[in-house]
């Protein structure tokens, strides 16, 4: 019985052994690219149903750069759909230099971007991109203006004293 049951095993194996492995091609960062340099081409454009149809879903995460800027997509549509039509121009962010990271499956991409803003002045985007079935999409967006060395300690006065304000 122990021989019929390893003759049936071998061949088994040895047919498992000798399959081609699935080969998985690495995402590439110009996917990713692509897909965040039209959605910032969206807002600049006004084109609101573009813009929002970038995120993975109406959880996805907006965050400005004021502390009370943090809104689910189902909250910030609402807020920024004046922006977009009022002027048929919601913000323009013009990327100069980005990095995309890949998870080891090639599902989630990280990115961070420097961006030229009229309104911001130099300004940062990171975020997080899920890759679905309808291609990637915009998880999480945070945008930052980086503060000197140099000045913020005058900075942080300037906040604490506006935080100050609030609460009298």
């Amino acid at each position: 019985m122990r021989l019929l049951m390893l003759l049936l095993f071998i061949p088994a194996f040895l047919l498992g052994a000798c399959q081609p492995k699935e080969t998985q091609i690495p995402p590439s960062p110009d996917e990713v690219n692509v897909v965040l340099d039209d959605w910032h081409a969206a807002a600049a454009e006004g084109d609101f149903e573009r813009y929002f149809n970038y995120f993975e879903s109406d959880s996805s995460i907006f965050m400005g750069t004021d502390a009370t800027e943090r809104w689910t997509i189902a909250v910030f549509k609402p807020w920024s759909k004046p922006y977009f039509e009022d002027d048929g121009v919601a913000w323009t962010f013009t990327p100069t230099f980005r990095e995309v990271y890949f998870s080891d499956n090639g599902k989630v991409a990280w990115f961070d971007e420097e961006l030229d803003t009229p309104n911001l002045g130099p300004s940062r985007g990171s975020g997080v991109l899920l890759k679905n079935e309808k291609g990637w999409k915009i998880a999480h967006y945070n945008l930052t203006i980086p503060i000197p060395n140099s000045i913020v300690d005058d900075v942080v006065q300037q906040i604490d004293n506006e935080l100050n304000k609030s609460e009298e």
